[in-house]
């Protein structure tokens, strides 16, 4: 059991909330009134699917990697959002959420998981930003996208150039389609995201590189559930993931 004040002071300390300029708050973003903590649920979004099995399994707190208060958008809660808000507050469940800070973290991020899950040696941050680097064993692109079906629960979109091995490689889970030109800047053979758009087919053939769309939802779901396992572990929590699929 842990106040909820004292469980968000911790999680932003160990995520370093306050170093990101964010797109939404990080960190407690609804006190929905109950203080103490025993029953942690995780989910990557905040759906209404998600918020209901929260309360069937009995959950304190819910704890996100998407939220709500996206920077653009309406800002009254009325809608889809002002549904969800008042679900949360009936059922007295508390919303956690942390969107760049859990992408971003060394050990609990979705960047390291992805990269640990998929076999990626020496993974580490490109530069100083977001995405993330490793080494692989000479693997042929099509030999990757089958491992990735496997792991991930779905088949990735594979934009491939050419037949040639992947040694090196990139990725940045989520919508980070943009940075494959950093990618391929970095002499990367490969780069692997969450999303992609139009434009990222014709941006991997001219710049050869091999692309995997892997889902931005799929890449997601594993630091959100890393970072709720160290926080029942260390506090001695009752944790339940909750996966809303989706197929983006």
């Amino acid at each position: 059991m842990i106040d909820i004040f004292e469980l968000e002071r911790y999680c932003n300390g160990l995520l370093d909330a306050g170093g990101f300029e964010d797109y939404c708050p990080n960190g407690l973003q609804l006190d929905a009134g109950r203080r103490e903590i025993r029953r942690l649920v995780t989910g990557v979004t905040a759906s209404q699917a998600v918020i209901a099995a929260a309360e069937q399994a009995g959950a304190d707190l819910l704890l996100v990697h998407h939220g709500y208060f996206w920077r653009g958008e309406p800002a009254p809660l009325t809608g889809v959002k002002g549904r969800r808000v008042r679900h949360l507050i009936r059922a007295e469940i508390g919303l956690m959420a942390y969107h760049l800070p859990l992408d971003a973290h060394p050990e609990l991020g979705n960047n390291r998981t992805l990269g640990d899950l998929l076999g990626i040696r020496q993974g580490r941050p490109l530069a100083q930003g977001l995405v993330w680097q490793g080494e692989l064993e000479d693997e042929l692109p099509a030999a990757l996208a089958r491992r990735m079906t496997r792991l991930l629960g779905r088949a990735p979109l594979l934009i491939a150039a050419g037949d040639r091995p992947i040694r090196r490689i990139g990725w940045c889970t989520g919508a980070a389609q943009g940075a494959i030109v950093e990618a391929a800047a970095a002499g990367l053979d490969a780069f692997v995201s969450g999303e992609i758009s139009e434009s990222t087919t014709h941006l991997a053939r001219e710049l050869g590189i091999h692309y995997f769309a892997a889902g931005h939802h799929a890449t997601e779901r594993f630091g959100v559930q890393a970072l709720g396992q160290h926080l029942a572990e260390k506090f001695a929590l009752d944790h339940l993931f909750i996966d809303d699929d989706n197929p983006v």
